[in-house]
């Protein structure tokens, strides 16, 4: 390994590049957005995925002799000074070593497995990524109006699963065309109500995708139009967050297909 640069400034090219990428404005494929810590550049390397530049904290060099980062091939490396590191990444504890990576086309592989109307909160968004990765993979369609799935706040909570779940975003009359044409069911999590099965109760062994809504306002009348059927989750509290829900449904789904 050997440093392309040791930058001690704010104001270099490459700081500002690393500070613009962890705004969270990026989003469609070839752009660049920021990853930092360990575990994200180790995950995105274990994805296949390429990371442009790798900034190292100066006094923490000792984090590339561990395996998690030992294999990393980055196109440089730069070593920045302790108060320029600080300045340029994202969060109040910064762990010493960052990366910029370029996002990539996402792939038509696998089936549907999650569409997700509007959703507003990173952490929900995250979480659903999470467990879509951890029980069977698949695809995610998504609506213009839903949060980032490159924002910062995503992909920490996702704990890297954003690096291999393929997400796009579409209007929602797309979204409906995709799950015909594919041949999906789609169910729709809502409140109890005397239109929907609970979850104990709703069999799934066809491809199956579990439909989440706003964290307010729920799914529309429009996305509700398209489902195959409507399923809530008993539980002994009023309603859980999207993301516990959606995670449950999904869990349940892979459950019954013997995906796991």
């Amino acid at each position: 390994m050997q440093w392309a640069a040791h930058i001690t400034s704010r104001t270099n090219s490459r700081v500002k590049a690393l500070r613009a990428a962890f705004e969270g404005k990026a989003s469609k494929p070839g752009e660049f957005v920021g990853l930092e810590g360990e575990h994200l550049l180790s995950e995105a390397h274990r994805s296949g995925i390429a990371l442009e530049t790798v900034f190292v904290r100066e006094g923490s060099e000792h984090l590339l002799e561990r395996p998690a980062l030992a294999e990393l091939q980055p196109t440089e490396w730069v070593l920045l000074s302790r108060e320029v590191f600080a300045g340029a990444v994202e969060t109040h504890s910064p762990q010493g070593i960052a990366a910029t990576m370029q996002i990539p086309l996402p792939s038509n592989d696998g089936d549907v497995a999650l569409i997700v109307e509007d959703l507003q909160d990173p952490g929900n968004l995250g979480t659903l990524l999470r467990s879509v990765d951890a029980f069977g993979g698949g695809r995610v369609l998504a609506t213009l109006a839903t949060v980032n799935p490159w924002s910062p706040k995503v992909i920490r909570s996702s704990a890297g699963s954003v690096f291999r779940i393929p997400m796009e975003r579409m209007i929602l009359p797309e979204i409906r065309k995709r799950v015909e044409r594919e041949g999906v069911q789609a169910f729709a999590a809502v409140a109890q109500s005397e239109r929907a099965q609970s979850v104990l109760e709703t069999k799934w062994i066809k491809p199956v995708a579990i439909m989440i809504g706003n964290e307010g306002a729920g799914l529309s009348s429009e996305a509700l139009s398209m489902a195959t059927g409507r399923v809530w989750i008993p539980c002994a509290v009023e309603s859980l967050n999207a993301g516990v829900a959606g995670s449950v449904l999904l869990y349940e789904a892979m459950r019954q297909r013997g995906a796991l």
